[in-house]
């Protein structure tokens, strides 16, 4: 008699067996997965909390020298959204050809753009007037004796890159790239561009 008890005690002594280890399955599973959601979390909140330190900066591919005549400027927009004018001034083939200047003015935050003909950057707002090395000599920004800031370049088996800031929440765009010579970007101030009176082109004339 003892011993058909015992036998009837195995199967609900093996069925509690099996329901301590799904109940100890599903805790390690759900553990994981709210590991991993507040690991992402943690990684996109890094993002925004800690952005890129100063100075630190990423190479990135602009064009080939071989496609920016001596005179010409063209337009980047960086991986963290800036937009600079690369202009040539010479021709050896060398990073010195170029200089990469921010296209924002320090006044207002309006679009500064080159002109070739009058070998100056110029900023439609408020005629604010850059010299080719980009430091103000004219309009609001002259008197206050500010400069567009410059981007370092290097060339490398015949293509230009240029050192900019990495982005600061998200590494969804790390790629940046020339911006069309009739694309208006959008920018702080009342620049001509954001009443849709966008320029031909940036390598000479007002636009």
């Amino acid at each position: 008699m003892a011993d058909e008890e015992r036998r009837d005690d195995r199967p609900d002594a093996d069925s509690a067996n099996r329901r301590d280890f799904l109940k100890n399955v599903s805790s390690v599973a759900m553990g994981a997965g709210l590991i991993g959601g507040y690991g992402a979390f943690g990684v996109i909140a890094g993002r925004y909390l800690y952005p890129a330190r100063v100075g630190e900066v990423m190479w990135q591919f602009v064009t080939e020298v071989a496609g920016i005549t001596v005179g010409q400027a063209i337009r980047y927009r960086g991986p963290a959204g800036e937009t600079i004018n690369i202009t040539r001034r010479s021709r050896t083939g060398e990073a010195d050809d170029f200089i990469a200047l921010s296209s924002t003015c320090p006044h207002l935050g309006c679009q500064v753009r080159w002109e070739a003909q009058n070998n100056r950057f110029f900023c439609p707002c408020h005629s604010g007037v850059f010299d080719p090395s980009g430091k103000a000599t004219g309009g609001p920004p002259g008197e206050a004796g500010q400069s567009l800031p410059r981007y370092a370049l290097k060339v490398d088996r015949g293509m230009l890159h240029i050192a900019v800031p990495p982005p600061r929440f998200s590494a969804a765009d790390e790629t940046g790239g020339v911006v069309p010579s009739d694309d208006c970007l959008s920018a702080p101030g009342h620049d001509p561009c954001l009443a849709g009176r966008a320029p031909k082109q940036i390598a000479g004339g007002n636009g």
